[in-house]
């Protein structure tokens, strides 16, 4: 009994909080709630409901796309253990305690790339009635996940913009993200393909429409495509796009017959930011309750990179949401998330999880997961069924919260825009114990640390520049390898600096002790406390192997009480830093 009055009070707080905050709404340029102006701060769900190739790992295998994948699992341990596959996929993938997680790291929102196949078939499988219409079947369990992730939502009071990532027949050449086959009628050539969008979209409307903590519709993810055969193939160029305008505005006209409570977000040519031609249409029955939306990859984070976003909301009075960004350093995330907020744009992140450094949670991927990658190059000999099966469901374990490696680093730079200082202590450092070089202080390259090469700007040479070089354990420039189980910081240069953020509970003189190695480079650093230098141009020695660590001792430091900050000046680049302590005198 008391069980269920807890319940029933716990939801009741959800739906009246959900009442209480309302639905998201556009008023001239800004997105706001019952509360005012709000401000997104989103992430993108992966490859929960799509599997983009690379987020895979299969592109060099030749298996870029998310059909593609599911064929070759088909042909090679057969349809059963496949659709036993994917829904272990599903059902492990995205849980609530992702989306509880995702509310304690500082998201307010959540955009789930969906695949169009979990909702409804191909047109290539459907039937076609008497008028040459093609009919639609809809897939419940598709429409199910969603109710549970929208309910997960509003348990943490998160808004849910859904995001059609991968539309029918595909809605853009880059394969690897809209899953197009060229052997198939894509978006912009099939009538058929545009009908079952369309119906998907009012669907979803005739669902969700009472429901405040959807948070709207992302109607077509990353269109690019030459529609109107004046740009490239991705669309970039594009005069008029009068294609994708075209359908956008049937897409908007068919979800205000049932719904017109929520946001329609739409998005340009050219992945999402080529909008020419878009002011012939504005006003031929986009409402105002539309949002337009821009991505922004690998680009400076100059005011000049959005500008031209800027003078788009105010010529058409509509608000910006920069709904995808994501694929580089914490110091470039910073940096963006406080350009975005700077001008009142809010955001959303790509993505939440998968096998690389520069995500909120980082996947471990499983050895049998490598050793089918492999088998499937051209030449090598495949796994059997079973272990093709052992291998993708262990991919699957290694995806699930509980499994990954929830990346501090990047969650602080993703909360750039609300927090109060620009760097904090990596973890609290005890005077007398080894502080591991590669924990230093959280932050943007110029407080935290300095490095030569901290993001990926594609600029002059800079292109798929490696921040990390040695792409191990934080997201930042400091490159950083491993020894062991440990790591530590190498691909030392001059001018090159790691910041330490020590409490120290009263002042005293300490010695201070380096490990470092160097196989045949004498480095030379200088230490500084609270900016002020207690040890100039100290020579670390050339031990004659990259990992055979030596300890360099610096005598009679002065650390004052409270908190210092502790600086580590390369000025002769060349040598690996493990570890220092101090130790009191």
């Amino acid at each position: 009994m008391y069980r269920f009055i807890t319940l029933v009070f716990l939801s009741c707080v959800a739906v009246c909080s959900g009442l209480s905050q309302g639905f998201l709404r556009v008023n001239n340029q800004d997105i706001v709630n019952n509360n005012g102006p709000f401000i997104l701060r989103s992430i993108g769900t992966g490859n929960w409901m799509i599997q983009e190739g690379y987020m895979m790992q299969s592109t060099g295998v030749d298996v870029n796309t998310h059909t593609q994948f599911r064929t070759k699992l088909n042909a090679t341990m057969g349809v059963e253990r496949t659709n036993a596959f994917y829904e272990y996929w599903l059902d492990s993938h995205l849980t609530k305690a992702d989306l509880d997680s995702m509310k304690s790291w500082g998201f307010n929102a959540v955009r789930p790339a969906l695949h169009y196949l979990w909702f409804t078939l191909p047109i290539e499988k459907e039937e076609k009635s008497v008028d040459g219409s093609i009919q639609n079947t809809w897939l419940v369990d598709g429409f199910e996940r969603l109710d549970s992730l929208v309910r997960w939502c509003a348990d943490n009071q998160m808004y849910v913009i859904f995001d059609m990532h991968g539309t029918p027949g595909g809605q853009g050449k880059d394969a690897n993200i809209s899953d197009y086959a060229p052997t198939l009628p894509s978006l912009w050539e099939s009538a058929d393909n545009q009908d079952k969008l369309v119906a998907l979209w009012v669907k979803i409307a005739e669902r969700y429409k009472d429901n405040p903590w959807v948070g709207g519709y992302d109607l077509i993810n990353e269109p690019n495509w030459n529609v109107d055969q004046t740009g490239n193939k991705n669309g970039c160029g594009c005069e008029t796009n009068t294609a994708i305008w075209d359908l956008h505005l049937r897409l908007t006209k068919a979800i205000r017959e049932v719904d017109h409570q929520h946001i329609i977000y739409i998005s340009g040519n050219c992945w999402g930011n080529n909008y020419n031609g878009f002011a012939d249409h504005a006003l031929n029955g986009y409402d105002d309750n539309t949002v337009l939306t821009f991505h922004k990859y690998w680009n400076s984070n100059h005011q000049s990179s959005i500008q031209w976003a800027i003078d788009m909301r105010k010529q058409h009075n509509m608000p910006l949401w920069m709904s995808e960004s994501g694929e580089n350093s914490n110091h470039w995330f910073a940096e963006a998330i406080e350009l975005f907020e700077k001008n009142n744009i809010g955001w959303s992140w790509w993505p939440v999880k998968k096998s690389r450094l520069n995500n909120v949670l980082k996947v471990t991927t499983n050895d049998e997961y490598y050793k089918l990658l492999d088998s499937w190059k051209k030449g090598n000999t495949p796994l059997s069924a079973e272990a093709t099966y052992k291998a993708v469901m262990g991919y699957a374990k290694a995806h699930q919260t509980q499994s990954c490696t929830v990346a501090t680093d990047v969650i602080f730079a993703l909360n750039s825009g609300t927090n109060p200082s620009p760097t904090q202590a990596y973890r609290k450092h005890i005077i007398g114990e080894w502080i591991q070089c590669v924990h230093y202080d959280l932050g943007k390259d110029g407080f935290a640390y300095h490095d030569i090469v901290s993001e990926n700007i594609h600029e002059g040479d800079n292109k798929w520049a490696k921040w990390n070089t040695g792409n191990e354990y934080r997201n930042d420039g400091v490159d950083i390898a491993q020894y062991g189980e440990d790591y530590y910081v190498g691909w030392t240069e001059e001018g090159e600096w790691l910041q330490y953020t020590i409490d120290n509970v009263r002042a005293s003189n300490f010695n201070l002790e380096l490990l470092s190695s160097s196989a045949d480079t004498q480095g030379v650093i200088t230490v500084s406390i609270n900016q002020k230098t207690v040890a100039k141009n100290v020579a670390l020695p050339v031990t004659g192997e990259q990992c055979q660590w030596k300890t360099t001792t610096i005598k009679d430091i002065l650390l004052p009480q409270g908190e210092c900050h502790l600086r580590i000046k390369i000025e002769v680049g060349g040598s690996n830093l493990m570890a220092f302590r101090l130790v009191e005198l």
